[in-house]
């Protein structure tokens, strides 16, 4: 297990702009790297889902629902996962996770609220 901490997260008008950050507490930067990383989201009454995932190189997959708006990248030397999310919707609001995909780790979450 990979120990995740996200912030980041509160209330915002529709339209509105929030950052994500998720921190991997692992103590070694040579194994972060290799991690592939992802940030799931759940809404009041759904399963969760899969918002955004960024691989170890780089590359990167969004769901349709948030393509265009919201963007995912990592600073490895942070040991960071972030999630730029722009022209939020009242139907982003959730609890959004971070993920580690190797090793199955999950953060606490982080709440997201857009209001209309």
């Amino acid at each position: 297990q990979v120990p995740l901490e996200e912030s980041g997260g509160g209330v915002v008008q529709a339209g509105g702009s929030l950052r994500l950050s998720c921190a991997a507490y692992t103590t070694i930067f040579s194994v972060f790297v290799g991690f592939d990383m992802a940030w799931y989201r759940r809404a009041p009454g759904k399963e969760r889902e899969l918002v955004a995932l960024i691989t170890s190189d780089g590359r990167t997959v969004v769901a349709d629902s948030v393509k265009g708006r919201f963007t995912i990248s990592r600073n490895n030397s942070r040991k960071r996962v972030f999630l730029q999310m722009n022209s939020l919707k009242a139907e982003d609001t959730g609890v959004y996770y971070c993920h580690e995909e190797t090793r199955d780790s999950w953060g606490q979450g982080t709440q997201v609220t857009v209001s209309s």
